[in-house]
């Protein structure tokens, strides 16, 4: 939980401070997701490529709003 003490103090930093407390954040959240990922191993990642059934699905969403609108 961040305390109040460092909110106030954040709140009170020059513009450029806050972007320069932003830009440290972002570079820590960025490194940890990094470190999420191990060198020579396989991640799954999910493609579009014979997703039939997904493909069935947005048609019939598709077709339903286009009768919806024409109603």
């Amino acid at each position: 939980m961040v305390s109040s003490e460092l909110i106030l103090t954040l709140k009170g930093l020059s513009r450029s401070d806050k972007f320069h407390v932003m830009q440290i954040l972002i570079s820590e959240l960025a490194q940890q997701d990094v470190d999420l990922l191990k060198p020579n191993q396989a991640y799954p990642v999910w493609s579009p490529y014979d997703a039939f059934e997904a493909a069935d699905v947005m048609l019939k969403v598709l077709r339903t709003a286009k009768a919806q609108d024409h109603a």
